[in-house]
């Protein structure tokens, strides 16, 4: 049997129809954004996980584990992660959208 290939984006579009998804998509908003963030420093300062991991003095596992989105890092880990890959830590409050506060 051979399987056909579905891009990503055709899937999503199709996803995207259904409000469960489209709910369940936006409550990891946040968790998604600090692992892109952390994604983000990494490569910009041309590292990969296992030297940001040395540098952290920890293990490339807990690198990539920070980097999934699944788990909830302190500030002092986020701080030693900053200064492992050359950046400055900045934390900061934003108000919420209308539509976003609404649904709350």
């Amino acid at each position: 049997m051979k399987r056909r290939h579905i891009p990503v984006e055709e899937s999503f579009k199709h996803w995207k129809q259904d409000p469960k998804y489209v709910a369940a998509y936006d409550a990891l908003e946040e968790e998604f954004a600090l692992a892109s963030a952390m994604i983000k420093a990494r490569s910009e300062a041309d590292m990969t996980q296992e030297q940001v991991a040395e540098a952290m003095g920890t293990t490339q596992a807990v690198v990539a584990r920070l980097e999934s989105g699944r788990v909830l890092p302190s500030t002092r880990t986020l701080e030693r992660f900053a200064k492992a890959t050359r950046t400055r830590l900045r934390i900061s409050f934003a108000r919420e959208t209308s539509s976003r506060a609404a649904s709350r």
